[in-house]
């Protein structure tokens, strides 16, 4: 599995969302890179990461990341959220916990309202099938719904998919299915590493009601909402995101 190594200071473990890659964060990497040691994750089947084995399973991939890096705060965007709260929950290596715009369940239950439909997955995955461009192309389009920066946002996540190859197509249909399958909101309770969660208030997939909610649940959380941020704030709002983000990890200690 390739994990970029940038930067010196305090490690932060950077796992990507689906379809993407590591580079996708080459804003917080220009802003943090001097003051953190970035640990930039491709999860197997995606950017050069594509022909990698992991099965890209919670277990599986979370013992290869923490194999490969030191402890660290980790950090999860939308499906790269289920890793790094996977790792908060069971490895003592983790010193903290980001989620942005991710959820300890994706889908939407009696008592999770807020969440996507799980109906949105499964019809993904069939479009994958027919419309393998197509179908990431709406998904792209969907990560920057509602972002005040969204055309800058969508051109910038055209760019990242192909930049490091497109992703395998095998790695999207377990992607889909960990995102329609999992939930990890039984973890939060019990979760001993201080956590920070940023939701952008226009996102469309991980709605900022949904994080409040997983933040209630988990002790020594902290949560921000970025306004006018749609599901990739750190593409249009890469100051805030990164001066919360810097805050907290000074606040460790």
């Amino acid at each position: 599995m390739q994990i970029e190594v940038v930067g010196q200071g305090p490690a932060l473990v950077l796992i990507h969302g689906w379809a993407l890659h590591g580079g996708v964060f080459a804003p917080l990497v220009e802003r943090l890179a001097d003051r953190f040691q970035l640990h930039l994750v491709d999860l197997p089947g995606h950017g050069a990461s594509r022909d990698d084995a992991t099965p890209l399973r919670l277990p599986y991939v979370v013992n290869a990341i923490a194999a490969a890096t030191p402890p660290a705060v980790w950090c999860g965007w939308s499906l790269g959220g289920l890793f790094a709260l996977h790792a908060a929950a069971t490895l003592p290596q983790v010193r903290a916990l980001v989620m942005i715009a991710a959820t300890p369940c994706f889908v939407r239950a009696v008592d999770w309202p807020d969440a996507v439909e799980a109906s949105v997955f499964e019809q993904f995955g069939q479009d994958l099938a027919r419309d393998y461009r197509g179908t990431l192309e709406r998904f792209l389009a969907l990560d920057a719904m509602g972002s005040e920066h969204a055309k800058q946002e969508l051109r910038t996540l055209r760019e990242m998919l192909v930049a490091r190859g497109e992703p395998a197509p095998h790695a999207l249909n377990d992607g889909l299915r960990l995102l329609e399958a999992s939930d990890l909101r039984g973890a939060l309770p019990t979760l001993r590493t201080p956590s920070l969660w940023l939701a952008g208030q226009r996102d469309r997939l991980v709605a900022a009601r949904t994080m409040q909610a997983a933040a209630a649940l988990t002790p020594a959380a902290e949560m921000h909402t970025i306004a006018h941020g749609g599901h990739a704030p750190f593409l249009g709002h890469a100051d805030e995101v990164a001066r919360h983000l810097q805050h907290f990890v000074s606040g460790l200690g």
